[in-house]
């Protein structure tokens, strides 16, 4: 196909804050995903791209409208085909090429697609600058002459290095034998997964493997892969404990989200997650910069402060985060939410590197995962995410705001609304990419209360839970 003629587009309401996600047919098509592709290449200047896609119906055919784009802007497209989103991520830098786009709608409904982008060296686009320059420059549809020279060309060794880069983040002399079950929930996952377990097998690593909805599949039979939802949980939870398994991963749709499962089939929250891999850094790295998101943050600051290392906090978001790990030097940041972000990656998220680097830690402790969260379990139990649709975001917050900002001994606004109260401590925001109001709560120590305060806001925000 080619783009749409240069005559202006009504207003894209794919364009999220850092990220493209629509439905399709009404919000994102292949004339659209042409415009953005063309609309790219121009804001950048870019002369190379890196292109990939997930396993969803549609994403092959949003692809090949993308790359259409990008080659009327005289782009070489150096195609991926069929990969997660942080082989992209890596390709872009591996490659030295202007840019990378992800044809993906991650976890997200069926009738949704979306493009994760980046621009050279891996770098995260602008939300204010970038992100909007091409989100214009689409709408308008002013695009500059069409420029030859644009083809596509095959991304030759990319999964080869990929596998070699993630690998080399982990010590494998330390991994005892283990048997990890892992379930890709037919997303992109398995045939990466694959080529990352033979590379283990060819270096002798003493890990065996059990697959579950394994092959990449557009229909999602077995759901959308979004392990994150609780009511996703529970298969993956009864796989660990038939197989055995020492613990279990779960990934989304595009694999840059990882979930574990202890040996018992018990969800370990992100948050624990986030502390296990700052452990294993800042053992590796004293002193090293860890940097988190805002929503859950007591258990991070003291693993952090007990090994000598900086927390700091940003803004929740990939975007931002990676903007972070950038600015700071910063050794490895995490989210709550299953990010996981690593400088020694192109200072990008990965959803195959932290189950390695779990896997090294239990090896080098003899612990098993249960043991290595059970204290942060304990001393810092957390509400988990918790959805509100509202039908207005901004008065929700206030109400909340004028009740218990009085009593808190601190008020932040980095992201939505923090309060931190002597024992307890709550983080109340929109959403980024859903029409959410999204909260989470911990406390020191005390999980009735936790209880009692999730309650408590639950009842405050009553009077603006939509219908």
């Amino acid at each position: 196909m080619t783009c749409q003629k240069p005559v202006p587009s009504p207003p894209l309401a794919c364009f999220k804050a850092y990220d493209i996600r629509g439905r399709l047919g009404i919000e994102l098509n292949e004339a659209i995903a042409c415009r953005i592709g063309r609309a790219f290449a121009q804001v950048l200047g870019a002369r190379r791209v890196v292109l990939g896609r997930d396993c969803r119906a549609s994403s092959e055919a949003l692809a090949a409208a993308v790359a259409d784009g990008l080659m009327a802007a005289g782009v070489e497209v150096v195609d991926l085909g069929l990969c997660g989103t942080e082989e992209m991520y890596f390709a872009t830098t591996h490659f030295a090429t202007c840019g990378g786009i992800q044809v993906t709608a991650s976890h997200n409904p069926m009738d949704w697609n979306g493009m994760k982008m980046v621009k050279a060296g891996s770098a995260p686009l602008d939300p204010a600058t970038d992100m909007a320059a091409i989100r214009a420059l689409a709408e308008s549809g002013a695009f500059a002459d069409r420029r030859d020279g644009g083809l596509v060309s095959p991304a030759h060794g990319a999964r080869a290095a990929y596998v070699e880069r993630v690998l080399s983040m982990v010590d494998a002399s330390v991994l005892r034998p283990m048997t990890v079950l892992v379930n890709a929930g037919n997303g992109a996952a398995g045939p990466t997964f694959d080529a990352l377990a033979a590379e283990l097998d060819r270096r002798g690593a003493p890990l065996r493997f059990v697959r579950m909805h394994h092959d990449p599949d557009g229909t999602f039979p077995n759901g959308i892969p979004n392990p994150l939802l609780p009511e996703n949980q529970p298969a993956t939870a009864r796989a660990v404990v038939e197989a055995g398994a020492d613990f279990g991963v779960a990934w989304d749709g595009d694999f840059d989200r990882c979930f574990l499962f202890d040996q018992a089939g018990c969800f370990v929250p992100g948050e624990y997650i986030v502390g296990l891999l700052a452990q294993v850094f800042l053992a590796k790295e004293p002193g090293a910069t860890i940097i988190h998101d805002p929503r859950v943050v007591w258990n991070t600051e003291a693993i952090v402060a007990a090994a000598g290392g900086k927390a700091q906090v940003s803004r929740t978001g990939h975007a931002f985060l990676k903007q972070a790990l950038r600015q700071t030097g910063a050794v490895y940041g995490g989210e709550m939410s299953a990010h996981h972000y690593f400088r020694d990656f192109v200072a990008c998220d990965s959803g195959m590197i932290p189950w390695l680097l779990v896997a090294e830690l239990m090896g080098r402790t003899g612990h098993p995962l249960a043991d290595l969260v059970a204290a942060m379990r304990v001393e810092f139990p957390s509400s988990g995410e918790i959805n509100f649709a509202v039908t207005d975001v901004a008065a929700a917050l206030a109400l909340v705001e004028d009740v218990l900002a009085p009593k808190a001994v601190a008020v932040d606004r980095l992201d939505g609304l923090s309060l931190t109260f002597d024992e307890w401590r709550l983080n109340l925001r929109s959403s980024n990419t859903e029409p959410l109001l999204r909260l989470n709560v911990e406390t020191r120590g005390d999980a009735s209360a936790l209880v009692a305060r999730v309650a408590e806001i639950t009842g405050l925000l009553g009077a603006w839970r939509a219908s």
